[in-house]
């Protein structure tokens, strides 16, 4: 496994940049996973406070002691931290920016949850969305879009199943289309603003149907 990009390191936290298909810690079926690699790699307990699905790429807070992660536990609980993604999308969504307030999380124990969206750009085919979340539930952003007639592109749970199958004979497009490309957080009590490009796989998403042009 190669190792983990560290965007950022002090002696509380490390904000890295997880890859795609990479889960978050180990559970049934999984082999390997991102804390597993980075307490190798930075030979320490590493304390995850907040999770992405092993199919979003992208940034991540995690901590290096148990207080450090009760500390940053309680920050993103108090909603002092800003998460923003960037999807690739079937479809347009009804209004350029909306906010979608509908339960999401897991079945049966589903919350009040709240994205705001933001359209970049589009085809006829296809849009790419800015997202920020309001709250951070599982699978939310998925859901959320899915609901208003945007299903991300590659999504094996919530997603259009025969357009997926297209656009994985055409296109050789397998992987979630979805990443965690900014995330700003309170640092020695000032707000640091951290942001990667979006990896390989949804450049090359975007370059297949042509809109990377129209949203450089």
């Amino acid at each position: 496994m190669k190792e983990i990009p560290v965007v950022y390191l002090d002696q509380d936290i490390l904000i890295v940049n997880k890859p795609y298909g990479l889960a978050v810690q180990g559970g049934a079926g999984i082999s390997i996973c991102l804390i597993d690699v980075l307490e190798s790699q930075m030979g320490e307990k590493i304390y995850p406070v907040h999770r992405l699905d092993r199919d979003t790429s992208g940034l991540m807070i995690l901590c290096r002691s148990s207080r450090s992660a009760a500390m940053y536990t309680n920050i993103l609980g108090q909603g002092e931290t800003s998460k923003r993604y960037q999807a690739v999308c079937f479809g347009k969504p009804p209004r350029p920016s909306d906010r979608i307030i509908m339960p999401a999380g897991k079945a049966g124990k589903r919350k009040s949850a709240d994205t705001l969206y933001t359209l970049l750009g589009s085809t006829s085919d296809i849009s790419l969305l800015d997202l920020e979340l309001g709250t951070g539930r599982m699978h939310q952003i998925r859901l959320h879009l899915a609901s208003i007639g945007c299903p991300i592109i590659a999504d094996d749970k919530y997603g259009d199943f025969p357009k997926n199958r297209s656009v994985r004979s055409e296109y050789g497009i397998r992987k979630l289309q979805l990443a965690a490309y900014s995330l700003t957080v309170p640092i020695g009590g000032i707000a640091r603003q951290f942001s990667i490009p979006l990896p390989q796989h949804m450049s090359s998403c975007l370059d297949s149907f042509g809109l990377s042009a129209l949203t450089e």
